[in-house]
C-alpha cells in the first residue's frame, strides 16, 4: 500500500499550518486588514485620497492619521455584521477549500459549535465569492456536455426511469472545459438545454475558430455551421462509442460526476434555487486544482476583491479614538 504523500510539499497546507497562521481572531484581523490596506495605507474619504491608518484601541476599526475618519476592513465583506468569530469564518473557508467533494453545514455545526442556520449562512455567503463570470475559456479545443442534477428517477412499468431530457424534476445543467493548457471548466444552471438556451454561452466563452468536442446531442448541430466558426467533431455515445482518438468529452463528464457524487454524498440534494452556487464552487475548485492545499489563499484573496468600496464606517457606530500603531 503506498501511503505516500501525494500532494508536493510547497503546495501543502495542513490544519497545523492553519493552526499556526490564524491562532485566534486577531491574526485573522490583522490578515484581512494586509489583504485590504496594506501597510496600512487605505483610501480616505473625507481626505479624498491615500492616507495611512492605525488600530483604534479594543475595536476592530483603523483611523485616519489626518481627519481620523474610520474605516473596517470588515467593512463590505461577508464577515459585516456578523457575530461569528473571524476565526470561525477562516476556518470554514479552510475546510471548504481542502475538500475535493464539498463539505457540509453540519459538519462545521459539529466542530465549531454554531448553529446549523449560521453554519449555513457561512457557507452560502462564502460561495457567494466564488463565481466567475468574467472568464473566457481560451483553449484550442474546448469540450461542451450537459447534465442534469436533482429529482428522482420514478419507476415506470418496471423500465429504469426516465431520462434527464425527458424528466421535470431535473435540472438541466451546460459546462464547458479546456483541453489542455490550464483545463478550465465553466458550468451554467439552465432553463433548459436548447440551442437557443445554450448558442448564446457558447459564443459568448468560447472563441471562434476553437475545436469544440461534443456528443450527438441535436442541440450541437448549429456548431459546425461556418456562420459560427467551430472546427465541430463528435462522439456518437449511443452507438456505445465514447473515446475515438482524441473525440471524446471524457473530461467533462469527470467533472460531471466529481459535482454529482459531491451532492449526492456531501449535501444529498440541492435546490434549484441555490445550484448555481455549489456549481461555482466545485468549478471554483476545479480551476485551481494543480494549487494543492493553497487553493485556501484564493478563497481568501476574494474576499478582498469582491468586497464594496470604500469600507468607511457608518457616522452611528463611531466611538471616540485610543489609536495605538499596527
Amino acid at each position: 500500500m503506498n501511503c505516500r504523500q501525494t500532494i508536493p510539499a510547497h503546495l501543502r497546507y495542513t490544519i497545523e499550518d492553519f493552526n499556526r497562521q490564524f491562532p485566534n481572531d486577531d491574526a485573522c484581523f490583522e490578515h484581512l486588514r494586509e489583504q485590504r490596506f496594506p501597510d496600512g495605507m487605505a483610501y480616505c474619504a473625507t481626505c479624498k485620497g491615500e492616507r495611512q491608518h492605525h488600530r483604534v484601541k479594543g475595536r476592530p476599526v483603523y483611523a485616519c492619521d489626518e481627519c481620523l475618519t474610520q474605516i473596517s476592513p470588515m467593512a463590505g465583506t461577508i464577515f459585516e455584521h456578523s457575530s461569528t468569530s473571524l476565526r470561525l469564518w477562516y476556518y470554514a473557508m479552510y475546510l471548504m477549500a481542502s475538500t475535493r467533494c464539498g463539505i457540509s453545514a453540519k459538519q462545521i455545526q459539529r466542530e465549531t459549535g454554531v448553529t446549523y442556520k449560521t453554519a449555513w449562512r457561512m457557507f452560502r455567503q462564502i460561495r457567494s465569492l466564488l463565481s466567475e463570470t468574467d472568464m473566457q475559456l481560451e483553449g484550442s479545443a474546448v469540450e461542451i456536455d450537459e447534465t442534469y442534477v436533482g429529482g428522482k428517477r420514478k419507476n415506470r412499468h418496471g423500465s429504469r426511469g426516465m431520462r434527464g431530457r425527458d424528466n421535470d424534476e431535473k435540472t438541466p445543467v451546460f459546462g464547458m472545459v479546456e483541453r489542455g493548457g490550464k483545463g478550465r471548466v465553466l458550468a451554467y444552471v439552465t432553463p433548459d438545454a436548447k440551442a437557443a438556451t445554450l448558442f448564446p454561452i457558447i459564443e459568448e466563452k468560447i472563441l471562434p475558430n476553437t475545436i469544440v468536442y461534443s456528443d450527438e446531442y441535436s442541440t450541437y448541430d448549429r456548431l459546425a455551421t461556418p456562420k459560427n466558426g467551430y472546427d465541430h467533431r463528435r462522439i456518437k455515445h449511443a452507438q456505445k462509442i465514447y473515446v475515438m482518438g482524441d473525440v471524446h468529452t471524457q473530461t467533462i463528464e469527470g467533472f460531471w460526476s466529481l459535482i454529482k457524487r459531491g451532492i449526492g454524498g456531501v449535501y444529498h440534494s440541492v435546490s434549484r434555487k441555490y445550484l448555481q452556487t455549489y456549481l461555482n464552487e466545485y468549478s471554483f475548485r476545479y480551476n485551481r486544482r494543480d494549487q494543492g492545499n493553497l487553493i485556501f489563499n484564493a478563497f481568501l484573496k476574494r474576499v478582498a476583491e469582491r468586497a464594496d468600496l470604500p469600507p468607511v464606517v457608518a457616522d452611528h457606530e463611531r466611538k471616540p479614538l485610543l489609536l495605538e500603531p499596527f
